[in-house]
């Protein structure tokens, strides 16, 4: 589990988050425009949408202890060769080659499946503390990202980065990471297997469906639905509101603190919402994060001092805590832990295709318009469109031959 939470946090220095910090300095250098830097965040979710149904396969047949070191390796290399680029392609490229091996973020099998499938009866907790990775992640390296880009420049900077991940994440996840429970005579959530190879797990095994089962049930084209258009509405704001609050006059480090803060948040969020997750549905933790991400792009649509930016950050990091949360645990709770790599690996094609026009539409907006208020303001409707649809999709019926 602290393998997977580290490489989560990691993922946040390898051109995730902290990417828009070298939004600045790498524009003004080399003339690569803000639309460019939205489609190298479009390039990476359509590359990872093309791999994700073999990755996800792969995961639930072999595991994630090769495959996570593996991916690292790559997008660590793709991150230092960041250095050497010269032209906006070359950023396209290198960031699109990360999304190729599935790396980065809440659809990252490699991380958030072993979760899933080490744990059921303690899986909200569990998911939880693997949530609190990015948000961690944010909170250390978007200081240190600035950091090194104010002391070294921002090619150095993506040398240390990528260095980092390799040294910390390859060598612990081949001696950690292991596939599931039942591989080393165990059952969800540390259960100690009989030596039938079965165990008591006092009721708590849950119904797993097959992936033709879940294509066919309308719980997983809503919830497909409700998190394309969402992450649509976070490839918006995410990366362009780091450089709409320089512009509007806001120091760079202060900018840089803000987003830990959001990130320090989430981390918060992410706790309180593993506390209740046994409790309260899934679906309706997910919708109280999804209203206050909405409330969040308001403030950041009308809001123009440091004050309102860490409100508007500070929201959007509770918010986000839902949305990670949610996104880690409920296809596992709606379709069960068997195949969840593959059912996963299914609809991350459609929710990463959709998103990805989010950020470069944002960029062409400000290239056009000089404001990215007129997207936001449909990201805000879009937010308020997610919030309602999770609400109305409960987990689903087995099927009655089950």
């Amino acid at each position: 589990m602290a393998v997977l939470t580290a490489a989560n946090a990691i993922g946040q220095a390898l051109a995730s988050l902290n990417l828009g910090l070298f939004i600045k300095p790498m524009g003004d250098e080399l003339g690569i425009s803000r639309a460019e830097f939205g489609w190298a965040g479009s390039v990476r979710s359509i590359a990872g949408a093309a791999t994700s149904p073999w990755m996800g396969r792969l995961v639930d047949r072999h595991g994630a202890r090769w495959l996570l070191a593996g991916t690292t390796f790559i997008a660590g290399l793709a991150v230092m060769a960041l250095a050497w680029i010269d032209a906006g392609w070359q950023l396209i490229a290198l960031i699109g080659l990360m999304g190729l091996v599935g790396v980065l973020g809440p659809n990252q099998l490699t991380t958030t499946v072993p979760v899933l499938k080490w744990f059921v009866a303690k899986r909200s907790r569990a998911v939880a503390i693997l949530s609190i990775g990015a948000p961690l992640g944010a909170v250390l390296f978007l200081p240190l990202t600035q950091y090194f880009i104010d002391d070294f420049g921002w090619r150095v900077a993506w040398l240390l980065l990528g260095a980092i991940a390799i040294v910390v994440i390859v060598p612990t996840s081949l001696k950690y990471v292991r596939r599931e429970p039942e591989d080393m005579g165990l059952l969800p959530d540390g259960r100690v297997a009989s030596s039938s190879g079965s165990g008591d797990l006092d009721g708590i095994e849950e119904y797993s469906w097959t992936t033709k089962q879940a294509l066919r049930h309308r719980s997983f084209w809503q919830l497909a639905m409700v998190f394309s258009v969402v992450m649509f509405a976070l490839g918006t704001m995410a990366l362009h509101r780091l450089p709409a609050f320089v512009e509007r006059g806001i120091d760079p480090t202060w900018v840089a603190w803000a987003v830990a803060f959001d990130a320090t948040l989430a981390s918060i969020s992410t706790l309180i919402l593993g506390a209740l997750g046994s409790r309260v549905p899934v679906r309706y933790l997910g919708g109280a994060g999804l209203a206050l991400m909405g409330l969040s792009a308001w403030i950041l649509l009308v809001g123009r001092t440091a004050e309102e930016m860490f409100l508007s950050m500070g929201l959007f990091g509770f918010g986000i805590g839902g949305l990670l949360y949610m996104q880690n645990i409920i296809w596992a709770d709606y379709f069960g832990r068997a195949h969840v790599g593959a059912i996963r690996g299914l609809v991350n094609p459609i929710t990463m295709l959709v998103s990805a026009t989010g950020a470069p539409i944002a960029g062409y907006v400000f290239d056009i318009t000089g404001s990215y208020e007129p997207i936001w303001e449909v990201s805000i409707w879009l937010m308020a469109l997610g919030t309602v649809a999770v609400l109305l999709t409960p987990p689903p019926e087995p099927p009655r031959d089950a």
